[in-house]
């Protein structure tokens, strides 16, 4: 591969961290607690309501059902009134967050079912509040399963961003078509393959490492 290449890889590789952690950031802070609520309004739960909680399943559940790069294309005009485009990196991370929310959503809610109802019922009877279980019960119970389920996630938004590609996203992906396809590159289309791998194995490493030291038992 030629030393031009180099400063475009960086690039690349600088632009997929940028979409990846940004996007990784705000779905969080919005699909953590619909996970929350996706569990507590759950048959049994502290703040059950069936209604919400099939209303908010089912929208979930229909974003999740949409694949990633029909999604890209039909919230364009979303993205453009968000941004000002629907081209470039940080105009990627519009779908990135669409997609990753229901995604952590569900992911939360299936580690906060693993939490033992027993120490909730504990909770209650000493009168502890709804906000009080979930923020004191709840939460530091299934962190190390949240943790390891976000690393999930953290994977499947480098694949994403991989694919933003294919509509001038930016990133590796963006590189690997312009030069390794369109150009016939295949030096710069295996140069991205190991890029990813690599930040692939790295993001599990350290999400593994992270969740073995927040699991107490």
């Amino acid at each position: 591969m030629s030393s031009d290449m180099l400063p475009l890889l960086t690039k690349a590789l600088g632009e997929t961290v940028y979409m990846v952690a940004v996007s990784m950031a705000i779905a969080t802070i919005l699909g953590v607690p619909l996970g929350v609520l996706l569990h507590t309004t759950g048959k049994g739960q502290i703040l059950e309501s069936l209604v919400l909680n099939r209303c908010i399943g089912a929208v979930v559940n229909a974003v999740r059902s949409i694949p990633f790069i029909i999604l890209m294309v039909a919230i364009i005009p979303l993205t453009r009134l968000l941004v000002g485009s629907a081209i470039g990196t940080t105009a990627a991370m519009v779908p990135l967050v669409i997609a990753s929310v229901p995604f952590i959503g569900r992911q939360v809610e299936t580690s906060l079912k693993e939490v033992p109802y027993g120490i909730v019922e504990a909770a209650l009877s000493m009168g502890a509040t709804p906000v009080q279980i979930i923020w004191r019960v709840l939460l530091p119970e299934a962190m190390p399963s949240i943790i390891a389920q976000l690393t999930t996630v953290i994977i499947a938004l480098v694949g994403e961003s991989a694919m933003a590609g294919a509509i001038g996203g930016g990133g590796l992906g963006d590189l690997a078509i312009r030069y390794g396809y369109q150009r016939f590159r295949p030096d710069v289309m295996l140069a991205t393959v190991v890029i990813l791998i690599v930040l692939v194995q790295l993001v599990q490493f350290a999400g593994n490492t992270l969740a073995r030291h927040l699991n107490k038992k």
